[in-house]
């Protein structure tokens, strides 16, 4: 008789459940959304309890949609948004709303980190800089500004884990996501004593670390009652979203390299060892695999830059696509396919939302340079792709030094249009392989991640029963010499720049503070 793995992606804008066939077969899927809180500037909110009735909801209604016996279902694993702080109590009851990893409200709790140990021997324990996007950062502010949720805290999770809990009654979290803790030391996989230390927190606060396949639990009568799943049903702790991603997308052996293109964007690969960058450019995350680690460069605006210039510059583009029944994006690859390479001179600086790798500078922002009269729309549009291509090698690059990258598999919806593709393959001068599924990676990665666990597979290559292969886009030797030259000019475009967006921050502060 046919098992089946329950998939939750506990993302940002809601749950996704996914069911998987242990032959790698995509059952059904269903997606609840969920509201975030933004506020004050920068913080950014969600009731944890929203994600419980995410999942309630699409358990019941994958269960009740396919048909399946709940008791069909080998086991229950997740994906789940990193880098939060949900406080709860002994009896795992939320003390707050969950700080989420977009929330920035902690830099003074950063700062003070920094007054005790230096970025640099930061980045060397936990192979991420100490910023206020992560979780310990986010308990300390609670400490200082909310003394009283501090002190009933017991435990400080993230999304998927508090979710764990629910089911099982267990409080487990796995390497994936204490890396996004920012109190991990990459090199031992342990809590860091001297950061906790640094950070004056309580150490017992941090939940007990696990491997991504550890089994927290069977599904409580409790928990069955409101999810539909069976008493019993073994639940695998699965792994952080941007780690499920690296097995969903075959990233499981050292040199395994893949990019992930949405709003924002990424480059990682796979590796023996924690990979660090003199510079700070990449991050390391523990990989779920055991014994391996993933080094990673993340982009703040790849695709947010490319619906940025479709929303604002494409709006005949736009109205052609609502009258003929067509993709706009279709529309626009085919103006930009009427540019060549290197778009007629222009250079695009895609860094709309400040930025992380490879700059790692808030200040910085967009531009169009070296316009000329004689360029056009598909010169602009062209750009865009390439600028954004362009930052994203440059962490490839880093990468290199250490790892040797002949091809990348792409996933995520900016993967859909050929042009950009053949772009990647030109400027990375790799093969970008095209899986079928696009979207799917994480809830790959989770299923995968809880048939280890549960036992259905021997190991991490089951991935290869998931993965199909649509397509390749060849590197063109000429065209990665046009690129090649180009990014020199790219580069030099921004750091000619640095003071001016600076400066350009200083007034723009200025002018809401007169406001």
């Amino acid at each position: 008789m046919t098992k089946y793995i329950l998939a939750h992606d506990l993302g940002t804008s809601g749950n996704k459940a996914t069911l998987f066939s242990e032959d790698g077969k995509l059952i059904a899927s269903q997606i609840y959304t969920y509201n975030t809180d933004y506020f004050n500037v920068n913080w950014a909110e969600q009731d944890s309890m929203d994600w419980w009735d995410a999942v309630c909801e699409t358990s019941r209604g994958i269960i009740n949609s396919t048909g399946i016996k709940n008791t069909d279902i080998a086991v229950v694993s997740f994906s789940g948004q990193m880098m939060g702080c949900l406080c709860v109590d002994r009896q795992g009851n939320p003390l707050r709303k969950a700080i989420i990893w977009a929330d920035q409200r902690a830099q003074a709790q950063a700062a003070s980190l920094e007054e005790h140990i230096s970025m640099y021997d930061y980045y060397r324990i936990t192979g991420h800089r100490n910023s206020p996007s992560y979780g310990i950062q986010k308990l300390m502010w609670v400490r200082d500004n909310q003394p009283e949720i501090y002190e009933q805290t017991y435990k400080m999770l993230n999304a998927k884990d508090f979710i764990v809990f629910k089911l099982t009654g267990k409080f487990y979290t796995e390497y994936t996501d204490g890396t996004s803790c920012n109190c991990l030391d990459i090199n031992t996989l342990k809590w860091s004593e001297r950061i906790i230390e640094y950070a004056g927190i309580d150490g017992d606060k941090l939940p007990e670390l696990k491997p991504s396949t550890f089994t927290a639990g069977g599904v409580t009568e409790e928990a069955a009652q409101a999810t539909g799943l069976a008493p019993g049903t073994p639940v695998v702790l699965g792994g952080g979203d941007g780690l499920c991603a690296n097995v969903g997308a075959g990233s499981i052996a050292p040199g395994k390299t893949f990019s992930y293109v949405g709003s924002s964007s990424w480059i990682a690969t796979t590796s023996e060892k924690p990979l660090f960058d003199d510079q700070m450019r990449t991050i390391t995350w523990a990989h779920i695999v055991p014994g391996l680690y993933s080094p990673n460069g993340t982009m703040q605006s790849a695709g947010g830059s490319y619906s940025w210039i479709k929303n604002n510059i494409c709006l005949a583009e736009i109205e052609q696509a609502k009258s003929q029944g067509a993709d706009v994006y279709d529309i626009i690859n085919a103006k930009i396919e009427k540019s060549p390479p290197g778009a007629n001179g222009i250079i695009f600086l895609p860094y709309l939302l400040g930025e992380r790798a490879p700059r790692w500078n808030p200040d910085a922002k967009g531009a169009f340079i070296g316009i000329k009269m004689e360029n056009n729309r598909s010169d602009l549009l062209r750009a865009v792709l390439e600028g954004i291509t362009l930052n994203l090698s440059i962490i490839l690059d880093v990468l290199r030094k250490q790892v040797d990258v002949e091809e990348i598999l792409v996933i995520g919806g900016g993967a859909k249009g050929a042009v950009w593709r053949q772009i990647m393959a030109d400027i990375y001068n790799a093969r970008i392989i095209v899986p079928t599924l696009l979207e799917e990676a994480t809830s790959m990665g989770a299923a995968v991640t809880g048939g280890v666990g549960a036992g259905l597979f021997k190991d991490f290559t089951a991935i290869e029963k998931f993965i199909e292969i649509k397509c390749v886009h060849e590197p063109r030797k000429e065209y990665f010499r046009v690129y090649a030259d180009t990014k020199k000019i790219f580069d030099s475009c921004y750091f000619s720049l640095m003071n001016a967006f600076k400066t350009m921050t200083g007034i723009s502060l200025k002018d809401q503070a007169y406001s």
